[in-house]
């Protein structure tokens, strides 16, 4: 795609967004390649003000025939109504995205989708997943999500809950999920749940260069990638915990549906790199019949895999 949303010698040209709590990222794509882009800060006015800055950066890439949307939270219907997006202000109750984007927009072509599972999309068309039927997507980041494609599908569900792999218990009545309940994956190995334990433990005692890294800010990604190479006992021990929390919970799947592939992305397993990826692999295989062909490798698309995703599910279900 040209830049700003040329059409390309009249050809039909998408758009695909990636929203996420603190920005919104967009694209022009084009058979899974990305043009221009742009970006801007995640409004905290609620719906209508996202959809405002999401028709604006369709205006800024110079618009487009079709956009495809990725999301937080459960996407019901064909029309894009979000449920349960937590991280958005404003987003508690049902919000009917696909129509406000097609008021704000004018554009009747647009397709709305949970975020997890457009980039798992990506990764199976245009990422490390290019060529297999059947895969499970699993992003380590602030939470843990997860898609699965069976036989070529993108599968989501009658309720769009395929795939969460984060909320499946891998040590009953374990650690309190963010969602409620507990012993879940994402109680031990999502980003939030590992920093409020590492500040837990700090506060109980444990010296940790996690919290003086961090201090009063986010524990991000790198910091966990700092205090790990530093030999933390505490970040040590956290990733040790998310480690098994991942293999558990993943081994489960691939016995459960037969796959031979799996694709370990987010900002976590970036950031600590391909070492975390092999730990994770290795600790999954243990748990399988021997002789296993399970590959299990990194994500290929990085930051791009959103906007990827959406613009595909728009050229599809659009």
């Amino acid at each position: 795609m040209g830049s700003g949303g040329s059409r390309g010698g009249g050809g039909l040209t998408t758009i695909g967004v990636d929203l996420g709590g603190t920005k919104i990222q967009a694209a022009g794509v084009d058979d899974g390649g990305v043009g221009a882009q742009r970006k801007r800060p995640t409004p905290d006015g609620g719906p209508e003000a996202v959809a405002g800055a999401i028709a604006a950066l369709v205006e800024e890439l110079g618009g487009a025939d079709r956009l495809g949307v990725g999301t937080p939270g459960q996407v019901a219907g064909d029309r894009g109504v979000v449920v349960g997006s937590p991280n958005l202000a404003g987003w508690e109750r049902p919000v009917p995205l696909g129509d406000l984007l097609r008021a704000g927009t004018g554009l009747e072509r647009v397709a709305v989708g949970n975020d997890v599972n457009v980039a798992t999309l990506a990764e199976q068309v245009a990422g490390a997943g290019r060529g297999h039927p059947d895969l499970l997507c699993v992003f380590l980041g602030t939470g843990v999500g997860g898609g699965l494609v069976l036989d070529g599908t993108l599968r989501t569900g009658a309720r769009g809950l395929t795939g969460e792999i984060g909320h499946t218990t891998v040590h009953p009545g374990g650690r309190r999920c963010g969602c409620g309940l507990d012993g879940h994956t994402e109680a031990y190995a999502g980003r939030v749940a590992m920093e409020a334990e590492a500040r837990r433990r700090h506060a109980a005692g444990e010296p940790t260069a996690l919290v003086e890294l961090a201090g009063d800010r986010k524990m991000k990604s790198g910091v966990f990638a700092k205090a790990l190479a530093a030999a933390d006992p505490v970040a040590t021990s956290l990733l040790d915990e998310a480690v098994e929390a991942v293999s558990v919970a993943v081994a489960s799947a691939v016995m459960l549906l037969d796959l031979d592939l799996v694709v370990l992305g987010g900002g976590v397993a970036e950031k600590l790199g391909p070492a975390f990826v092999d730990r994770i692999a290795d600790a999954v295989r243990d748990r399988l019949f021997a002789g296993s062909s399970l590959e299990v490798v990194p994500a290929a698309l990085g930051d791009h895999a959103g906007v990827v995703g959406a613009a595909l599910l728009a050229d599809t279900t659009g």
